[in-house]
């Protein structure tokens, strides 16, 4: 299997909770980072699909499970591996681990489906052929 995606991270202050550890909700931001650079990688600019093809992507649904507690200024790896591409929806699955100097923990992991929509009506569209064949060739160099 290939390797997957991967985001370095490091944790700011504004990521944390009163206790200095990552505010629970921050991995989602976190992982939503990670797809979005890991779709620039693919040539794929988000605001360019909406111009060029009146698409967008919407999370539909996310599940996550806490592992461990990250802190303030560890430095972080967000990896991305497409599981299923559908005809208008990507499945990934996504984790957190700590990237810091001498540690490799997995802090996070998640999936997350995204829906391809129209950005007029919002309602459910299929993705581009060309946005497909990027996603494609991704999973197959990034795992999946």
């Amino acid at each position: 299997m290939t390797e997957p995606f991967r985001w370095p991270l490091r944790v700011y202050y504004e990521d944390t909770d009163a206790g200095g550890i990552v505010f629970y909700a921050n991995y989602l931001k976190f992982f939503e980072r990670a797809r979005t650079e890991w779709l620039r990688a693919a040539g794929i600019g988000q605001q360019l699909l909406v111009e060029q093809s009146q698409r967008m992507f919407v999370v539909k649904s996310a599940a996550v499970d806490y592992h461990a507690p990250a802190r303030l200024d560890d430095q972080l790896e967000i990896t991305v591996v497409i599981q299923k591409l559908g005809r208008a929806s990507v499945d990934f699955a996504q984790e957190a681990w700590l990237a810091s100097p001498g540690q490799s923990r997995l802090l996070c992991s998640g999936r997350v489906r995204v829906g391809c929509v129209d950005a007029a009506s919002l309602r459910p569209a299929p993705l581009p052929a060309d946005v497909s064949a990027k996603l494609g060739n991704q999973m197959k160099q990034f795992g999946g």
